[in-house]
């Protein structure tokens, strides 16, 4: 089953083409009011894949969105080639549904090269091991206080998230603005870094902005309050699998005028900084 899931994904973020620099993705239904923000970034730099005439990785992702995408209907990503030079290769990405544009992303590309190197050190937190997933903390709090559980968590994922620190979007009580939570796919990846980086930006939206809601009691759940995603921005500093566990370390420095800021670190088991992330969201309560 977890096999089937992953595949499912992996085929989710292989798009089909249907002309030069257009490339077609069918949607996921996550039991979300919308598209699941990570899969239109995974498939965006899914889609510059076959516009590079060399395996330059990605080194950088800037995103907006723009629209609410519908998960009923296939989106349509239109890449452009903005500059190939000698060591950074830039394409800019539009998903379109209905004929509008829902999301821009800008991506960059660099050849691998010896340098200066450093990094920030991994925090001290418990491992994987030992630890319940999201889904099964979420069932055990249903089951335990009779709430009905959510119908996004009824379906298990291909990703595999365990979150260090106890907390419940169910029942959400005020905590410092910080997370950690460890994720992996359900599965093998094939040997190729490119789709590890494709899949780590897909649940790189995972438990994410609502950090930004911990220190008031709020979460996705929380009835008459929006959080939606505007921009979302990454950097893939070393190569990593994203089949094993990787530490991702969540924090939000500011919410204000109606949105939220988080900053996210990603760490390999060997304590390596792989990948950093930044996002801005909506965090309005709804006027009745």
């Amino acid at each position: 089953m977890d096999n089937n899931l992953l595949e499912d994904l992996l085929n989710l973020l292989s798009l089909e083409k249907i002309e030069e620099g257009l490339y077609r993705g069918n949607s996921q239904n996550l039991g979300l009011p919308q598209v699941f923000g990570g899969q239109v970034i995974g498939q965006a730099l899914s889609a510059t894949k076959n516009t590079l005439s060399d395996p330059r990785p990605v080194h950088s992702l800037h995103s907006y969105f723009l629209r609410p995408g519908d998960a009923a209907k296939p989106i349509i990503y239109d890449v452009e080639k903005l500059r190939d030079g000698r060591s950074i290769s830039t394409r800019r990405v539009k998903a379109i549904q209905n004929g509008k544009p829902i999301f821009f992303m800008t991506a960059s590309f660099h050849v691998q090269a010896d340098g200066l190197d450093h990094q920030a050190q991994m925090p001290k937190v418990a491992g994987p091991e030992n630890l319940l997933s999201t889904r099964e903390r979420i069932k055990k709090l249903a089951l335990d206080s009779s709430i009905p559980i959510p119908e996004r968590f009824e379906q298990k994922s291909p990703i595999e998230i365990r979150p260090v620190e106890s907390f419940s979007p169910l029942k959400p009580e005020t905590t410092d603005p910080i997370r950690h939570v460890w994720m992996k796919t359900r599965g093998c990846l094939p040997n190729d870094p490119r789709v590890h980086k494709y899949m780590l930006a897909y649940a790189s939206d995972m438990a994410f902005l609502p950090v930004a809601g911990q220190p008031h009691g709020i979460s996705f759940f929380t009835k008459n309050f929006q959080m939606a995603t505007i921009d979302h921005s990454m950097w893939f500093h070393r190569d990593f699998r994203f089949d094993d566990w990787l530490l991702y370390q969540i924090e939000s420095p500011s919410a204000t005028n109606q949105r939220g800021f988080v900053l996210g670190k990603f760490f390999d088991q060997k304590g390596r900084l792989v990948a950093s992330t930044a996002q801005e969201g909506v965090m309005r309560e709804y006027k009745k």
